[in-house]
C-alpha cells in the first residue's frame, strides 16, 4: 500500500489557499470541495475492501513514511491556522469572504487538525506523537478530547454512560450539547481521578486540564494583542466549526449501537460490531482510515494503515463526507438510518 495518496489531505488546507487567492464566493472553496466534491468522487471511485495480510502488517507496522505524514500535518495545521488569522487582520475581505474564509478555515482545522490529532493522540505509548496531536487541538480550543477521547470513549464507547455515542432517533443538533459538555464533564471526571490515585489534589498544578485551559485562554488573548480583536474572535469561530465538525462524525460513527449486558452487569467487550464502518476509498484516504472505524474501537492500538475492513461490521451507504450532509438534516438522517439499525439489531438477534 502506497503512502502518496495519504498526501491528499494537503488539498483541505490548499482549497483555502486557493479560495482566498481567487477571492468572491471562491473563499466558500473548502466546504464545496469537501461536502460537495468528495461524496460523488467517492460514489464513483467506490470501497476498497481489501486488507492487509500477516506479513504485509508486519512490514507496514513501523513503516516512518506513513508517520511522518501525520507528523508534518502538525505544522502545516498550526502555520494555516495563523496564516488565516493574519489574512482576517488585514481587514482587506468583505463580509461574505470573510464567512467563507472563515468557514473554510474551520472545515480544514476539523479536517486535517483533528482528525490527525485523533491519529497521533492514539500513541500513547510515545512522546513526540501525543504532544504534536495536543498542538493540534490547541488550535481547535479542544485539548479536553485528547484525555476525553482515548480514556473514557473508547472505554464506554455503545453504552448509555458514552456522551459521543449517540442514540437512535436522537438529532445531531441535541447530541451536539449532550457530547460537547458531556465530553467535557468526562474529561474532568477522568482528570480527577488520575490525580487521586496519585494522592495529588485536584486543582493543583498536577491537572492537565487546567494547563490546557491556560493555554487556549493564553493563545486567544494572544492572538487578540497581536492580531486584533476581528481576528481573535475569527479564530474561536473557525475553531468552533472545526469541532462541531468533529462532534457531526462522532454521531455518525455509533448511531444507535449498543453493546450488551453480560450476566456479571458488565458490557460485553468492545468488538469491530459496534462502530459504523464505511471503506469508501477516497474519503479514506484523506481522513487517514477513521472510517474503517470498527477496527479502530476494537484495536485502537492499530496504526491508520493496519486498519482492517470486515463484512460483519455495521455499513455505512457512503463516507463520512456524505453521512455528515444528511446528519444535518434531522429527518432525511433518520429516514435512511433508523431502518439500517433496526435492520442491524435484528440480525444480531438473529445470530
Amino acid at each position: 500500500m502506497s503512502t502518496l495518496p495519504f498526501y491528499l489531505i494537503v488539498l483541505v488546507p490548499f482549497s483555502v489557499v486557493l479560495g482566498y487567492s481567487l477571492g468572491g464566493a471562491y473563499t466558500f472553496l473548502t466546504p464545496v470541495f469537501v461536502f460537495g466534491v468528495i461524496p460523488v468522487l467517492d460514489l464513483a471511485l467506490g470501497m476498497n475492501t481489501s486488507n492487509p495480510d500477516a506479513e504485509q502488517e508486519e512490514a507496514l507496522k513501523e513503516r516512518f513514511s506513513y508517520r511522518i505524514i501525520t507528523m508534518l500535518c502538525a505544522p502545516l495545521q498550526v502555520g494555516i491556522v495563523l496564516w488565516g488569522v493574519w489574512v482576517i487582520s488585514r481587514g482587506t475581505l468583505t463580509p461574505l469572504e470573510a464567512a467563507g474564509f472563515i468557514f473554510s478555515l474551520g472545515v480544514s482545522s476539523g479536517v486535517m487538525g483533528i482528525n490527525v490529532s485523533h491519529e497521533l493522540q492514539h500513541r500513547v505509548n510515545r512522546s513526540l506523537e501525543p504532544f504534536l496531536s495536543r498542538v493540534m487541538l490547541w488550535t481547535t480550543l479542544y485539548m479536553h478530547w485528547a484525555i476525553e477521547h482515548v480514556a473514557g470513549h473508547h472505554r464506554s464507547v455503545a453504552t448509555p454512560e458514552d456522551p459521543a455515542t449517540a442514540r437512535l432517533g436522537e438529532n445531531f443538533y441535541t447530541f451536539w450539547f449532550r457530547s460537547v459538555f458531556g465530553g467535557m464533564k468526562s474529561a474532568w471526571g477522568i482528570e480527577a481521578s488520575r490525580l487521586r490515585r496519585k494522592d495529588f489534589r485536584v486543582f493543583s498544578v498536577h491537572n492537565r486540564l487546567l494547563w490546557y485551559g491556560l493555554a487556549q485562554v493564553m493563545l486567544i488573548a494572544g492572538l487578540y494583542v497581536v492580531f486584533g480583536m476581528h481576528a481573535a474572535v475569527s479564530f474561536v469561530i473557525q475553531a468552533f466549526i472545526a469541532f462541531s465538525l468533529l462532534e457531526i462524525v462522532n454521531y455518525v460513527e455509533h448511531y444507535g449501537l449498543l453493546r450488551s449486558t453480560m450476566p456479571d452487569g458488565r458490557y460485553e467487550p468492545v468488538t469491530f460490531v459496534h462502530s459504523w464502518n464505511s471503506s469508501n476509498w477516497l474519503s479514506n484516504r484523506f481522513l487517514f482510515n477513521l472510517q474503517r472505524h470498527s477496527d479502530h474501537h476494537y484495536k485502537p492500538e492499530r496504526r491508520y494503515q493496519l486498519l482492517r475492513h470486515f463484512d460483519g461490521s455495521p455499513q455505512l451507504p457512503t463516507g463520512y463526507a456524505g453521512m455528515i450532509l444528511l446528519a444535518a438534516v434531522p429527518p432525511l438522517w433518520r429516514m435512511v438510518m433508523d431502518r439500517r439499525v433496526h435492520a442491524y439489531r435484528m440480525a444480531e438477534k438473529r445470530a
